[in-house]
């Protein structure tokens, strides 16, 4: 699985990712998580408000943190 947090490294894109790895450990699943900073590639993906949660290359989570549970539920699916 793929994952991408898609920001320029402010505060709730680093809450977003602790969150995506806090979830990806109590589920138990694995997945490469990678940090998207730069402008030109975050508009590749149509995103205008950071954070972005981005799975295996679909935008799931735009312009806020989604907790614990939702990634739970975003990454189960």
């Amino acid at each position: 699985m793929e994952i991408k947090i898609l920001g320029t490294g402010c505060p709730k894109c680093n809450t977003l990712e602790k969150n995506v790895q806090e979830a990806l450990k109590e589920m138990g699943k694995e997945a490469t998580v990678e940090k998207v900073t730069e402008i030109q590639k975050i508009m590749e993906y149509g995103v205008m408000l950071t954070p972005a949660l981005v799975v295996e290359g679909v935008v799931k989570a735009s312009g806020r943190v989604p907790n614990k549970a939702e990634i739970k539920e975003i990454i189960g699916s």
